[in-house]
């Protein structure tokens, strides 16, 4: 992962716990480690990890990854959903959360998956080594022009500088 973005709480007014627990996003109340995977503008899948113990809900939106191996796969993926540019540069074929959905073929039925169960087909695995700090870059959320201050403003998105698969500005 080299973008994420945090949405934490029922008083978050960017994150869909705003609106209390419903049959989308009950998955975001609990456990921890579980994938909650929505559709957006009716098309885009987006994939969010849930962070918080049972019954406080927050989940943290994977923005981009940046392909270490099976770029062909991901091609193919990417084009089988009509997504454009199917032939982007290696770094970019994930540059999104819909494309990094594509890429994996993540969908909602994808949603309650356990990502830290080692056997799960979807999972997220730790890096070999962590990402030094200077490195990491921290912005306000994108793509939340809906919600008013001061959700809008917090720093809540995390991306790594030094890597061209980051879908907006690398801070």
């Amino acid at each position: 992962m080299v973008e994420v973005e945090a949405y934490i709480g029922t008083d978050d007014l960017a994150s869909h716990a705003r609106f209390g627990r419903t049959a989308r996003n009950g998955v975001m109340f609990g456990p921890p480690g579980m994938a909650y995977v929505y559709l957006v503008y009716g098309m885009y899948h987006c994939l969010n990890v849930v962070t918080e113990p049972e019954g406080r809900a927050a989940a943290i939106l994977i923005r981009a990854v940046e392909p270490v191996q099976g770029l062909a796969a991901m091609r193919a993926a990417r084009a089988r959903v009509r997504t454009p540019r199917a032939t982007a540069a290696a770094a970019r074929i994930a540059s999104g959360p819909g494309l990094l959905c594509a890429v994996f073929g993540i969908t909602r039925e994808d949603t309650g998956t356990d990502l830290l169960d080692p056997a799960s087909g979807l999972r997220i695995e730790i890096a070999a080594s962590p990402l030094p700090d200077e490195r990491i870059g921290v912005t306000p959320r994108i793509g939340i022009d809906y919600a008013p201050e001061p959700w809008r403003g917090q720093p809540w998105r995390f991306v790594d500088r030094a890597s061209d698969a980051v879908s907006g500005r690398r801070a």
